[in-house]
């Protein structure tokens, strides 16, 4: 096995990785900027070296074989390995102090984490950070991936959790907001008038959607009428600004509407639709001590906001 080891490459591994990340040769060829016929040679000479079939075709699906599972596990840790080390040398050879790469869903990622990193970096003047928005699956694919040191993220039954921490720090909470266009409701708002309400709402499909629709029907409530679907929260909150209708909108982000008046929260008596916030990373991942203290510093103070605590 060493010497068979000894003659793959990482990039063999990562287009493996990157086909069963993507479920697609196509779609792996176009995000690795190689050709498909590369892609397939790629595939092709793993499987003549490890001898055994990787995948198979379940219809249009690619379906990792028993030992495709096996390789699949290993490449994934070697190539995200590899791409931590390459950063790390890199930063060391350009006089980084320190860098961090922290990945999140979209509201994190564009509400809460913008202001807490700012001010880190004030305190750490030759760290460099990068924040990078996902929708919450690809946020902790980005840890499977090495692409990022650690992800704050919501999470729905889909997610691929394998081999990682996933530690839930606060609860962010879904709010039913309209806009002052639209005239106060009579009458008390049950689950059947919240059915029926006009909705602006993530597009169908989308894990923010899956999340918000499971914690409804927790409360017998099916909508009935979505007359927009939006792929980013701050298009969602426009579209109700302008007088469209009614949006379920976590409470972190919404600071800004409730100061100016933009939005006003619809109270739902008897009914509190909280989602987790988890922190993901590699438990075998070793973090340098800037990164260390980046995720201390925005384990606390995301945890002080969302719970209503007063931030730093």
């Amino acid at each position: 096995m060493r010497s068979l080891v000894s003659q793959l490459s990482i990039h063999k591994l990562e287009v493996f990785c990157t086909v069963i990340e993507l479920n697609s040769f196509s779609r792996a060829a176009q995000k690795l900027n190689i050709t498909q016929p590369v892609v397939s040679a790629h595939i092709k000479g793993l499987t003549e070296k490890f001898e055994v079939p990787l995948l198979v075709r379940n219809g249009r699906r690619i379906v990792l074989t028993e030992d495709g599972e096996r390789v699949h596990r290993w490449a994934r840790e070697l190539v995200s390995r590899t791409l931590e080390f390459e950063r790390e040398m890199s930063d060391s050879q350009r006089g980084v102090m320190g860098r961090a790469s922290v990945g999140a869903s979209m509201t994190i990622g564009s509400y809460l984490l913008p202001r807490l990193v700012s001010e880190f970096r004030r305190s750490h003047p030759q760290g460099e950070i990068s924040v990078q928005s996902y929708n919450p699956i690809a946020a902790t694919d980005a840890i499977h991936s090495g692409t990022c040191d650690y992800s704050f993220t919501i999470m729905d039954p889909r997610h691929d959790v394998e081999d990682l921490d996933a530690e839930p720090i606060a609860d962010d909470e879904l709010i039913l907001v309209t806009s002052e266009r639209i005239p106060p409701l009579d009458g008390p708002l049950t689950p059947e008038v919240i059915a029926g309400l006009p909705f602006v709402s993530a597009q169908a499909g989308m894990p923010r959607r899956e999340i918000e629709e499971n914690l409804l029907e927790r409360y017998g409530i099916r909508r009935r009428s979505i007359i927009l679907e939006f792929g980013h929260a701050e298009s969602l909150k426009q579209a109700v600004q302008a007088g469209a209708g009614y949006a379920f909108v976590f409470r972190s982000s919404l600071r800004d509407e409730f100061k100016t008046g933009a939005l006003r929260e619809v109270k739902t008596p008897g009914m509190v639709l909280k989602v987790p916030v988890y922190l993901v990373r590699r438990p075998n991942k070793r973090l340098s001590s800037f990164q260390q203290r980046l995720m201390d510093f925005l384990i606390d103070e995301i945890t002080a906001q969302l719970e209503g605590r007063p931030v730093a």
